[in-house]
């Protein structure tokens, strides 16, 4: 059975902004609506991993092992910043060539995939959570950390999409110079690499 309390903590768990949400914005700033979508979907198929290894007890092996979970995150951390500098230069990270809309999506879901799938503290994050919600009764705890899962995940995708409809609705007024898109770039290259630099910081 789904709990209110499941429903509520999962809410502000998706609401407060982090990488996926910060990815998402921009691409629905930058790139349009049908971006902001590809964003959203990419983030989520990225955090399927997370899940299934919090499922199946992998995220023990990397709780315990502390060379896997540095590796891991210095890698993550590695592509966060190779995005803000990406952004920063100007090099079309998060560009879409209008004659190849096809490939431009394919690239902004694997940006999504990679951002969260290469952050090793999601694993750690649903090792703690999903167990916390499974009924004590239920004869089956895997099943219901699976539904629970695709309820979280359904809620991720949604509001993501949100985060990046919203964006794309304020685009026109953010857009109209070059100095202005200039300088969201940038903001959002800075932001990429805080978040870097808070990964890098951080310890299981």
């Amino acid at each position: 059975m789904l709990s209110t309390e499941f429903i509520i903590t999962s809410l502000i768990v998706v609401l407060i902004p982090g990488t996926g949400v910060i990815y998402t914005i921009s691409a629905g700033l930058f790139l349009g609506w049908r971006a902001s979508i590809f964003a959203a979907f990419g983030c989520t198929v990225g955090i399927i991993p997370h899940l299934l290894a919090s499922i199946m007890g992998l995220t023990a092996i990397l709780h315990m092992s502390a060379i896997a979970f540095q590796v891991m995150k210095f890698i993550g951390v590695a592509y966060l910043l190779f995005l803000a500098w990406s952004m920063w230069q100007e090099t079309g990270a998060l560009k879409i060539e209008g004659e190849n809309n096809n490939k431009g999506a394919w690239e902004i879901v694997v940006k999504g995939f990679l951002i969260n799938i290469l952050n090793p503290k999601l694993s750690l994050f649903f090792l703690a959570f999903l167990p916390q919600f499974v009924q004590p009764e239920t004869e089956s705890p895997t099943l219901n950390m699976l539904f629970l899962s695709s309820i979280f995940m359904g809620m991720t995708l949604s509001i993501f999409i949100i985060y990046g409809l919203f964006a794309n609705s304020v685009r026109a007024y953010i857009l109209r110079s070059q100095n202005v898109i200039k300088m969201a770039q940038r903001t959002f290259a800075v932001i990429f690499a805080m978040l870097g630099a808070k990964l890098a910081m951080t310890e299981r």
